[in-house]
């Protein structure tokens, strides 16, 4: 399952900083003018459970794709550039907004000035106007057909003009309540506001473990908006990423007053923004967790393993991990009737060790 969370921000808050930190890569932090790509591993402490408990030779754990955007200036949406830039955030599932909350001399601002929730609003008026752009376009697709009398396509512009209008005040698509019955005339629009966004504060170190002032202010800002405020030290997780010495990390960390990386609680909120969870499967080669979206049924999360699965799916051995965790085997699971059989219609829920019967 092939998602995408996006890296963006102003040039200078650190968010390459902030990618190397989730995807373990060394790109240069200020240097790259492309898009760079990583995989970020989704920390969950139950693999090692399952990989204890079943002996297996070997852990994968699950993934999500991320993506560092160049970083966009004041005005760059519509640059040399700034298309690209709108063109790669359109091909992410959510948005992973870092936000400069660290005062440093030798990095200046390009607008002079530490202002995080100024920089916020900054980078949503370029993806508002790109997107308010797509909308008048949209309208006058569905005028030319209104012209003909289609009914349809005069409530459609009723439907857009009432988004515009919501969007002219500096709103963002995912803040407009809309009917499900209307969602139809805006999902062929692809808005890139309509995208959920997590909001990365970028602090020094000493704030790395309560946040401060500016961190203080996005979360004001931001308190009328459905999403999360994560905050990371992120060139002090840098640093600690490259000590080799997990006694040292551990050590580093305490300093900083954190109980573990501050990238892993972000790696865990992107993971949910998307809405997604986790199944395991378990064996004696691997101990192997998969994504799904929340809400998919056993023959879909059979797919994500393998397209013929799905195709062929008989039916669904299921445990739960909190029973495999506290009986140790499927044995036992057995013995204690917490082994079950599950059809077609079963919603895979998160946490569930599955084996797939199939047949094609």
């Amino acid at each position: 399952m092939a998602l995408k969370c996006g890296i963006v921000g102003m040039s200078g808050t650190g968010k390459t900083t902030v990618f190397n930190c989730l995807s373990k890569s060394k790109v240069g932090a200020g240097a790259p003018k492309a898009t760079n790509l990583g995989q970020i591993e989704v920390p969950d402490p139950r693999l090692r459970v399952l990989f204890d408990l079943a002996k297996s030779a070997k852990i994968v754990p699950t993934t999500v794709e991320i993506v560092d955007i160049p970083g966009l200036v004041k005005g760059g949406g519509g640059m040399k550039g700034g298309a690209q830039f709108l063109a790669d955030i359109r091909q992410t599932d959510a948005i992973l907004h870092v936000l400069r909350c660290f005062d440093d001399d030798m990095v200046p601002h390009l607008e002079g000035s530490i202002n995080p929730v100024r920089d916020k609003e900054i980078i949503d008026l370029e993806l508002i106007s790109r997107d308010l752009e797509t909308l008048e376009k949209k309208i006058q697709r569905l005028e030319k057909v209104a012209k003909s009398g289609d009914k349809d396509a005069k409530y459609g512009i009723e439907v857009i003009n009432k988004l515009k209008e919501h969007m002219e005040n500096g709103e963002s698509a995912r803040t407009y309540p809309i009917d499900n019955k209307d969602q139809k005339y805006i999902d062929d629009c692809f808005l890139l506001t309509v995208k959920p966004v997590l909001y990365v504060c970028n602090v020094d170190e000493s704030s790395a473990a309560t946040g401060n002032d500016y961190v203080e202010q996005v979360k004001k800002a931001v308190a009328g908006e459905n999403t999360d405020v994560l905050i990371i030290a992120a060139q002090a997780e840098a640093d600690i990423a490259e000590l080799e010495d997990e006694n040292d990390r551990q050590e580093f960390l305490k300093d900083l007053g954190l109980k573990e990386p501050g990238v892993y609680k972000l790696i865990r909120a992107a993971y949910n923004v998307l809405n997604l969870k986790t199944f395991f499967t378990v064996g004696p080669k691997e101990v192997h967790a998969w994504t799904f979206r929340e809400g998919m049924t056993a023959p879909q999360t059979a797919g994500v393993i393998h397209s013929d699965l799905e195709r062929g799916f008989i039916r669904a051995e299921v445990m739960k991990y909190e029973d495999f965790a506290q009986l140790g085997s499927e044995h036992a699971c057995k013995t204690a009737g917490k082994f079950f059989i599950e059809g077609k219609n079963y919603l895979v829920q998160d946490g569930d060790i599955l084996n797939i019967r199939f047949n094609v």
